[in-house]
C-alpha cells in the first residue's frame, strides 16, 4: 500500500513540473542571437517590408527581447523587440535586401522599434502580431560625426516642394517617353550654407508623353504601373541655383487581376506563401505635412491578442515564472542581442 502511494506521489510531481509546457502556462528564455530566434527576427522583418507602401525599406540591427512561449496544442511563438534600421532602398526598389545600403548616420538615420509575435510551426516561421514605429536619430548625434551634414525637413517646407518640382520639370524635359507624375516625396534634408536641399522621391509613368502634356492633370497613370525613383539636389550660389537630379525608372508592374481585400484593421493577415513581388502604391494627394519621414507606426494597427492560423487565440500574460530561480547562468548574456550596424 506504502509503494502505491508513493508511487501516486511521484507520478503527480512529475506531471506538475512537465504539465507548464505541455499546457503552455510559461515561457523559456533563450538568447537573443539564438538562430531559431534569427529566423523568426528575419521572418518578421520581411513581413514588415511586404506591409510597407511608402518610405524606405528596413532591415534587422538588433534583437533586444525575447520570450519563447509554447502554443497549445503544437508550435512555439516568440515574443520579439527588434530595432531595424532604414536602408537606401525604397519600398519598390526590386533590389533584394541583402543587397540594400543601410542609412548611415551622417546621413540622419532612421531606426525602427519594432513588437512581434512569429509563430514556428512545422519548421516554418509565421508573423501573427505585428507593432513598429520609427523615430530618425537626433540632430544633436549628427552634429556630433558630421557638423555640416544635412538634417531631415518636412516634406512640405518650401524649398523641398520647390526643388522636387524642378527635379520633375527636368525629368521630363529630358525624356522623350511617358510624362511622369510625382508618387511621394521620400526623403528630403536642408543644409547650412551653401544653403542646399537634397530630396529623394518616387514618380510614375502616365498615358501622356512627356513632350505633348500639355494638361499634366489630365494624364493617368498606366494600367501595367511603371515607377521610377529619383535623387536631386538644388544649391544655391549667390544670384544663381544649381539643380541636378537621377532617376532610375523600374519594370513595369501589371496590375493584379482581383486586388487583395482590405486589410483587417483588428489583426494584420498571415502572409501568403508567396507574396507577391512588388507593391502597387496609391499616389497620394500630396506630401504628408510637417513629417521628416514615413514612420512605420503606418503600416500596421496595433494588436492586443496573438491569433493563430487556426483562429485559436493566445493571450501572452505579462508575467510568467519560466522557470526555479537560478537556473540559468547569470555568466550567459542572452539579451539583447549583438549590434549588426550602429545603435542610435
Amino acid at each position: 500500500m506504502k509503494s502505491l502511494v508513493l508511487l501516486l506521489c511521484l507520478a503527480q510531481l512529475w506531471g506538475c513540473q512537465s504539465a507548464p509546457h505541455a499546457m503552455g502556462l510559461g515561457f523559456r528564455e533563450v538568447a537573443c542571437d539564438d538562430p531559431d530566434v534569427e529566423q523568426a527576427a528575419l521572418a518578421a522583418v520581411d513581413y514588415l517590408n511586404q506591409h510597407l507602401q511608402n518610405g524606405f525599406r528596413h532591415i534587422l540591427n538588433q534583437v533586444d527581447k525575447v520570450k519563447v512561449w509554447f502554443r497549445r496544442p503544437f508550435g512555439v511563438v516568440f515574443e520579439l523587440e527588434l530595432d531595424t534600421l532604414e536602408t537606401t532602398c525604397h519600398v519598390l526598389d526590386p533590389t533584394p535586401l541583402a543587397n540594400c545600403s543601410v542609412r548611415q548616420l551622417v546621413e540622419h538615420a532612421v531606426e525602427g522599434d519594432c513588437d512581434f509575435h512569429v509563430l514556428k510551426q512545422d519548421g516554418q516561421f509565421t508573423v501573427i502580431h505585428a507593432q513598429c514605429h520609427s523615430n530618425p536619430d537626433s540632430a544633436e548625434d549628427v552634429r556630433k560625426v558630421c557638423p555640416n551634414c544635412g538634417l531631415l525637413t518636412s516634406f512640405n517646407d518650401s524649398s523641398v516642394v520647390n526643388t522636387v518640382n524642378a527635379a520633375l520639370n527636368a525629368f521630363n524635359a529630358q525624356n522623350n517617353g511617358s510624362y511622369f507624375k510625382l508618387v511621394e516625396i521620400s526623403r528630403a534634408q536642408n543644409t547650412p550654407p551653401p544653403v542646399s536641399t537634397f530630396v529623394e522621391f518616387v514618380v510614375a509613368a502616365t498615358d501622356c508623353t512627356a513632350q505633348g502634356a500639355t494638361d499634366p492633370a489630365k494624364c493617368n497613370l498606366l494600367a501595367e504601373k511603371q515607377y521610377g525613383f529619383c535623387k536631386a539636389s538644388l544649391v544655391k550660389k549667390l544670384d544663381d541655383e544649381e539643380l541636378s537630379v537621377a532617376c532610375r525608372v523600374f519594370q513595369k508592374q501589371p496590375q493584379p487581376a482581383n486586388p487583395a481585400p482590405a486589410v483587417d484593421q483588428a489583426a494584420p493577415p498571415v502572409p501568403p506563401a508567396n507574396p507577391p513581388a512588388s507593391l502597387v502604391v496609391a499616389v497620394p494627394p500630396g506630401p504628408p505635412a510637417h513629417r521628416t519621414h514615413h514612420d512605420l507606426r503606418h503600416a500596421f494597427s496595433p494588436v492586443a491578442s496573438v491569433e493563430s492560423a487556426s483562429g485559436e487565440v493566445v493571450n501572452l500574460p505579462k508575467v510568467v515564472h519560466s522557470g526555479p530561480a537560478g537556473a540559468a547562468d547569470p555568466a550567459v548574456r542572452l539579451c539583447p542581442g549583438r549590434v549588426r550596424y550602429f545603435r542610435i
